[in-house]
């Protein structure tokens, strides 16, 4: 294969020899083959030392690097990444799993594909491109993802319509790339049964990163009522009902959630009337629900998803955690979470902390959260630990 070339300005190598996977705009000096959107190029320093291999596209992100070593980026390199990353999955324990049939297969950066995304839910592999040139070789992609897991993947559904560059203008379509039978959607995390919809559902069809956080929920739920905000799907609700709590009140503004929230909490707990679900606004309902819960978890979706916004999405986390603080009882916990990739872990637990303060509540963190190991994080790329998490005893 001929790669075009791309030359980066003197002294714009020091991340790349850090390892860090993406190569910006400003960096780049000339280009050799006039290389386009998705193209495979082989970049350099200004003096002609080669650096990397990577996916160029327009954008800030110029190049996503695949490989710093100068190999052929072809079928063989592609069965490799995904078998290292298959065999990461198995290490978790979360392959061939009678409790667990769903797990993220690659991770983007964190297993050395970015743009890329997999998901499997039982024999159905959720592929998602968020780059073009990841896109591009789709099929190619789904042939080398087939050869690694062999008889376990009965289809592989590509579902980029939403999560490429727009300026692209790819045209991509979902679709089956392999496959389109009718196999279970049921998605079992630690035993617990979760209708799938990879087709019409958010992301990838669910949301398997809060996996450990929900199992670790599930410790600290006995006897407490629980307010789960922004539900979703009822994850961390269902796993309060199976910790043994004495009532959980789940709460999102979308009335497509909540439906979704009690399809699983009858699935999983028929004729169970510890349950109750709420279509509201989250800081309405937080605002006037008083005291009646001494377990909160605070789940929303991304306040920032770009830095011009960092700002007022700080502001809403502290807003958030600070009705939080006020109305939980003495004594109870509160689950806090931000999944905003450009908000640091940092940020995230100084807009807590000034909540807590502005509370004049007594607060003490009992542990750390990040995502699940399913969803590695590169330890030269931190931007891929999007979830930040805290949970917090409240005096």
């Amino acid at each position: 294969m001929k790669y075009k070339k791309i030359y980066l300005n003197p002294k714009k190598e020091e991340s790349i020899l850090r390892f860090h996977p993406w190569i910006f705009s400003g960096a780049i000096s000339r280009a050799e083959g006039s290389p386009e959107e998705g193209d495979l190029v082989k970049v350099y320093d200004s003096r002609g030392n080669f650096l990397a291999t990577g996916h160029c596209q327009i954008g800030s992100i110029a190049v996503r690097i695949l490989s710093f070593k100068d190999v052929e980026i072809d079928k063989a390199f592609w069965e490799m990444r995904f078998e290292q990353a298959y065999q990461i999955r198995r290490q978790l324990g979360l392959v061939e799993n009678p409790l667990n049939n769903t797990y993220r297969l690659i991770h983007g950066e964190g297993d050395g594909m970015p743009g890329l995304i997999v998901d499997v839910y039982a024999g159905t592999a959720v592929m998602q491109a968020h780059s073009p040139g990841m896109h591009i070789i789709r099929k190619e992609l789904a042939e080398a993802l087939r050869n690694v897991m062999g008889e376990q993947l009965q289809n592989i559904y590509y579902k980029s319509e939403s999560t490429l560059p727009f300026k692209a203008d790819l045209g991509a379509e979902n679709e089956y790339l392999s496959g389109g039978k009718d196999v279970s959607s049921i998605a079992l995390e630690n035993g617990m049964k979760f209708p799938v919809d990879w087709i019409t559902g958010q992301k990838t069809g669910f949301f398997v990163d809060q996996r450990d956080n929900r199992a670790l929920l599930e410790r600290y739920s006995k006897g407490k009522d629980v307010l789960n905000m922004f539900c979703y799907t009822g994850g961390f609700s269902c796993f309060a009902m199976r910790g043994g709590a004495k009532s959980v009140h789940s709460v999102d503004s979308s009335s497509k959630a909540i439906v979704l929230t009690d399809e699983n909490i009858a699935l999983n707990f028929p004729n169970d009337d510890r349950h109750r679900s709420f279509t509201e606004d989250a800081f309405k309902y937080l605002e006037k629900m008083g005291d009646r819960y001494d377990l909160i978890i605070l789940d929303p979706p991304a306040f920032a998803k770009h830095r011009n916004v960092l700002k007022n999405a700080l502001q809403g986390y502290r807003k958030l955690n600070v009705v939080a603080f006020e109305k939980i009882r003495p004594g109870g916990l509160l689950f806090t979470f931000s999944c905003s990739q450009v908000v640091t872990k940092d940020q995230f637990r100084l807009a807590v902390f000034s909540a807590a303060a502005q509370s004049k509540r007594n607060v003490r963190i009992l542990h750390q959260l990040t995502q699940a190991g399913d969803h590695p994080i590169n330890i030269y790329h931190p931007e891929g630990e999007y979830i930040k998490g805290l949970v917090l005893a409240v005096d």
